[in-house]
């Protein structure tokens, strides 16, 4: 049996009962089985995932109505809820957490007959770009197991890769869906800002962090969002897309599309073999019709800076209910002391999100809030400006997902700030609220390139248009896993 299949794929071949859901899950936990230990994409399994597959074939057999997913495996980022799992958040502090709740993603993709064959490893508490700063340790890079698969959603990205699943989600801060999609060669979307319901996703930075798919194709990705997308009483910040489907017509091309080549986004830094992967891309969308021009966004520059600042201050109120108070973990303590006992229980946050609460407390407070946070929205604002006038001229922008080539783990772990650096072509997206799509486009020397196609808010369905037209142009070696 073949499990290296789409998710579009899976679901035509049982429908039509050509696959059993059982054999297919069988064959799924084999191959976690197989590769997982030297992968550690995995934190959990769901032990019941092949009964469950077992009812959705009785289902069929028996002509009884059946979800659009058939069964499908798919991993969840240990950062999003599912009712009575745990949801660790790769964090010691919630090692033990079951959540008393399924988040509105998990209750959409249940209700279509999804199966959650587990949940996936992450930078603890989603803050980190190579999946190195989990507390159960690192995710390996399927392409070669000495490199990051990059972050945060790390863990989702290697089993995708791997074909440990047939689809995950996981959630998109400053790249955290596209950067390790770019590293493992899958499909990552960061779809508009409130298309998707953020409500039992554990926050890093609410104002610009979403869930978002990686799948194997674009059409995967677009089918993913046909079922998670759209209004949520729970999460006020949604958007009605009122029922666009967005696997309709996305064969329609993109001829007389005009596209910008983002030029600060191509300049200083970048791999050679990005920068030539990024011209041979902006080549083929020209040959399928595409006008494409060189055009400046100069805020990018400060755009990482910018993003650091408001997310480390979001992120330091966010994890201040991590006192073991209200979540936290058993220790003993003699006698009651309140600083003691906060210091105590913090002790079990790892290094990059003790980093990150430090600066957030820092930036918005009294004396330095102007200084700092109330600066890096203004550079937010004036981003958001820049990019609304670029989408006056341009359907679509474009530029690598990430400007270097992955990297071995360890190599950048105890440089914070040339790590921060990795996002420099993803946080824009995040900041402005656009939709943006990383594909996989070649292999050098073994590793993953992608490529990164934004659009204006709201047209994510002309993105996945433009992101499967070139996706039909690019032919990639299988993963040697």
């Amino acid at each position: 049996m073949n499990i290296k299949i789409s998710a579009l794929q899976f679901t035509r071949d049982v429908k039509s009962g050509n696959l059993s859901a059982e054999e297919f899950m069988a064959k799924t936990l084999e191959q976690i089985q197989n590769v997982d230990d030297k992968l550690h994409a995995f934190l959990s399994i769901n032990d019941n995932a092949l009964n469950q597959a077992k009812e959705i074939d009785k289902k069929i057999k028996s002509g009884q109505k059946i979800g659009k997913c058939f069964g499908m495996p798919i991993s969840i980022k240990d950062n999003i809820c599912i009712k009575d799992t745990k949801t660790t958040c790769a964090s010691k502090m919630l090692e033990n957490y079951i959540s008393p709740y399924d988040a509105t993603v998990i209750t959409k993709l249940k209700q279509q007959d999804a199966i959650f064959v587990g949940k996936v490893n992450l930078d603890e508490f989603a803050m980190g770009l190579t999946t190195e700063f989990s507390a159960y340790g690192p995710s390996k890079n399927p392409w070669n197991t000495d490199y990051v698969p990059g972050g945060s959603s790390g863990g989702s990205a290697v089993s995708v890769s791997a074909f440990e699943c047939v689809a995950s989600l996981g959630s998109d801060t400053g790249g955290s869906v596209r950067n390790p999609a770019s590293f493992c060669s899958t499909v990552g979307y960061k779809p508009t800002y409130g298309l998707i319901s953020r409500y039992g996703l554990i926050s890093y930075a609410n104002s610009i962090e979403q869930i978002g798919p990686l799948t194997r194709t674009v059409e995967d990705a677009a089918f993913m969002l046909n079922l998670i997308s759209g209004i949520d009483s729970n999460d006020n910040t949604t958007v009605d897309n009122h029922g666009e489907d967005y696997l309709k017509n996305i064969d329609s091309g993109i001829e007389g599309k005009k596209i910008g080549i983002i030029k600060e986004m191509i300049g200083e830094g970048i791999d050679p073999a990005v920068l030539s992967a990024t011209k041979d891309a902006i080549s083929k969308l020209e040959g399928l019709g595409a006008k494409c021009e060189e055009m400046s966004l100069d805020m990018v520059k400060y755009s990482v800076a910018a993003y650091y600042t408001i997310t480390a201050t979001e992120a330091g109120s966010n994890l201040a209910r991590y006192d073991n108070l209200r979540y936290g973990y058993d220790f003993s303590v003699e006698g009651y002391e309140f600083n003691s006992y906060i210091e105590k229980a913090r002790k079990n946050l790892g290094p990059e999100v003790t980093r990150r609460m430090i600066i957030g407390g820092f930036v918005p407070s009294a004396g330095h809030a102007g200084k700092y946070f109330l600066k890096a929205l203004k550079v937010k604002n004036k981003l958001t400006r820049q990019i609304n006038d670029a989408f006056k001229k341009f359907d679509l922008l474009i530029a690598p997902t990430v400007p270097i080539l992955p990297f071995k783990i360890g190599e950048k772990i105890d440089d914070p700030v040339a790590l921060f650096l990795v996002d420099i072509n993803t946080v824009t997206a995040n900041l402005t609220g656009k939709p943006a799509i990383s594909i996989p486009f070649a292999i050098v020397n073994g590793l993953p390139i992608g490529i990164q196609l934004i659009a204006n808010s709201m047209d994510d369905k002309l993105l996945l248009q433009a992101a499967h037209a070139l996706e039909k142009t690019i032919k990639l070696p299988e993963v040697p896993i």
